[in-house]
């Protein structure tokens, strides 16, 4: 539109091109910003030999950093942090352990060793280690596909320690090469969704324990569970459920209790272990075992046996594919609660927990439990937060838990004979209803919509189909998401915010201010060969808009197109090939392509492609004000002169 003939000259700072880096400098650079972001290494610098050597088994072995000043003040606080949680660890043991169709003793053996191995390699100071339900719930619907626990419990058992071994090796894995991104996955709507519907199974799946049902399905969906509760009316027994409803009114009671007063925090973390006492005392002196109401029965007295053998005995089985298949489901799933649980906790107390050394410390505790006849454990939130509430001040409070336990192994447990199933189901349920957290969908559906889908999907996936379904529908969608921020981002036209240099897009401050002539769009997001072919389709078609709405306004004709980059970060080849795309587009309609604020890394690739110079480095500028100022500047300058070669045309014409 005769832009090309106005030529103004005009100070202003150009847009530099960084200087090239050698490869090898920019990959080591690259790597480190992905894989080290906190930088861990910056203790090291400037360090003599041997002040890294500490510093390096202080780094992998937490516990050496601060037990030197570990004070008897501490210990005070958490001794009773660990008796407490022990009273909640040893129930909840043996309850979880009945869910992952395990013997009981097996939940008691997993509260023992891991805790151990974590307080040496944790970085949380408030995590109680132990089993946890969903994990346990995944690991009889994955394991008990392939292996009746019931028809072959031997092989199950040993499937189930090889699965726990997988878990830790790939958690370790995970934390040794950096790769915790891998978990952010999970994002929080899937997380919310997947738990509650775990939850959900878990509470429904009890009622066999709390109608004294011995025949029961092995599948984990609504319908099946259904069908079998009530397909067995006429087996129902009326002294399990009156015991199971009195033990599940007073667990509730307990827990009311607790929430409306802090300070009786204690009466939640006790009420587990008091029901199983006066459970076990109530069916010994009226003998309910004779009237329906079924019995823990026999526990092995003792400490962990070794199950190496077992382990070593799966690495040959057909069966090992299902045992690697379920470790890394599970140890996802585990990590995830247990990192977040963590770091909720530090937040509270103003610290900051290292993901990558947790997943380490989760990982070895799981292998070491794997090789010690546990199954696997992670940060539960309910013990966890009676740890903290008790007090504790550090991991010495897991330690005192497993001294605790280890106690109950050699002494105690033919003292849980009587222990009736019931007051675990009852247990297991209270515990559960306060994974279904319907506040959090709710404020998910008041935030964002997409996110209640997929926490709804994460939800229905369990409840109505499996809890490996739910977790691949929540995981899907959310990638589906990823995937849609990425080829389809934001632009918007950007308008002058009134009385001043600023530029902001017009849908969000409607009395942005609109220069005729002159089209800005802000692209939020890197350009890559995903998002390259909408982004130049779109560009076009605001183009095109912007045409329309000028002619039918009778004003400027579209002269000038300015691209605020501000927001990408990165553009690849495609990305530029689009660039050149636009520019000849803009080109054949008279039409001025301008660049405002791109970053370091573009403006190397604009150099290294040429497009610089077919774009013209003095169309290139720092913000988009200044642009915004030169163009609306030739704009004006550029009128008499258009003016006169239309008058001169219509002279000839005549």
């Amino acid at each position: 539109m005769g832009n090309a003939e106005c030529e103004v000259e005009l100070q202003r700072v150009e847009v530099e091109i960084p200087p090239t880096k050698p490869f090898l400098q920019t990959l080591k650079s690259s790597l480190k910003e992905t894989l080290f972001p906190d930088d861990p290494f910056k203790q090291f610098n400037n360090q003599p030999l041997s002040r890294k050597l500490v510093l390096g088994f202080q780094y992998f072995v937490p516990i050496l950093e601060w037990a030197p000043t570990y004070t008897f003040h501490f210990f005070k606080a958490d001794f009773i942090a660990g008796i407490t949680i022990a009273s909640l660890a040893v129930p909840q043991g043996i309850s979880y352990a009945g869910l992952a169709s395990l013997p009981p003793v097996i939940g008691l053996y997993s509260s023992f060793v891991p805790p151990l191995i974590y307080a040496m390699l944790g970085s949380s100071r408030d995590l109680a280690v132990g089993t946890v339900a969903v994990p346990s719930l995944l690991i009889t619907s994955m394991v008990g596909k392939e292996v009746n626990p019931h028809e072959n419990p031997k092989l199950y058992v040993q499937l189930v320690f090889a699965a726990t071994f997988f878990a830790g090796v790939f958690q370790a894995s995970l934390g040794l090469l950096r790769l915790g991104l891998i978990v952010d996955f999970l994002s929080h709507a899937t997380i919310v969704g997947f738990m509650g519907g775990a939850a959900t199974v878990v509470c429904l799946q009890q009622l066999k324990g709390i109608l004294g049902l011995v025949h029961f399905t092995h599948e984990a969906d609504l319908v099946s569970v259904m069908k079998s509760v009530f397909s067995q009316i006429h087996m129902w027994r009326w002294e399990s459920g009156v015991l199971g409803c009195c033990f599940l009114f007073f667990l509730f009671i307990t827990r009311y209790f607790s929430k409306k007063k802090a300070a009786f925090f204690w009466i939640n973390a006790l009420a587990p272990l008091t029901s199983v006492i006066l459970g076990s005392v109530l069916v010994y002196f009226t003998h309910a075992e004779k009237h329906g109401v079924e019995i823990i029965g026999h526990l092995k007295q003792g400490l962990n046996p070794q199950s190496v053998s077992e382990l070593m005995s799966t690495f040959g089985s057909t069966h090992l594919m299902t045992a690697v298949k379920t470790g890394i489901v599970v140890g996802v799933i585990a990590l995830a609660e247990g990192i977040a649980v963590g770091r909720s906790f530090a937040a509270f107390k103003s610290y900051h927990i290292d993901g990558n050394k947790e997943m380490i410390a989760i990982g070895m505790m799981n292998i070491a439990g794997s090789c010690t006849s546990c199954y696997l454990t992670t940060g539960p939130f309910s013990r966890t937060a009676v740890n903290f509430n008790a007090g504790c001040k550090t991991t010495v409070s897991n330690i005192v838990m497993a001294t605790a336990v280890m106690m109950t192994l050699l002494f105690l447990t033919p003292l849980f004979y009587y222990t009736p199933i019931v007051v675990l189901s009852a247990i297991i349920m209270v515990a559960m209803i306060t994974l279904i957290d319907y506040q959090a969908a709710i404020h998910l559906w008041g935030i964002d919509k997409f996110d209640f889908i997929i926490c709804i999907s994460a939800y229905v996936g369990v409840v109505f189909g499996s809890v490996e379904t739910g977790l691949v529908i929540a995981v899907a969608i959310s990638l589906f998401r990823v995937l849609l921020f990425i080829a389809r981002p934001r632009t918007s036209v950007m308008g002058n915010i009134p009385n001043s240099m600023a530029y902001r897009s017009i849908e969000q401050y409607p009395k942005a201010i609109y220069i005729p002539g002159i089209l800005v769009l802000n692209i939020s997001a890197p350009i890559y060969f995903a998002n390259a072919n909408y982004l130049r389709e779109r560009i076009s078609r605001w183009m095109d808009e912007e045409e329309e709405k000028l002619k039918c306004a009778q004003k400027h004709d579209l002269q000038y197109v300015i691209l605020d980059m501000s927001a990408v970060g990165s553009i690849d080849t495609s990305g530029i090939s689009m660039l050149e795309e636009v520019k000849k587009t803009a080109d054949t309609r008279s039409i001025k392509l301008v660049l405002a604020n791109p970053g370091g890394e573009v403006m190397k690739k604009l150099h290294k492609s040429k497009i610089i110079h077919t774009i013209g480095q003095e169309w290139i500028y720092l913000t988009v004000g200044e642009a915004v100022s030169t163009c609306n500047f030739m704009l004006q300058a550029c009128k008499p002169k258009i003016k006169a070669v239309q008058f001169e045309a219509a002279d000839d014409q005549v």
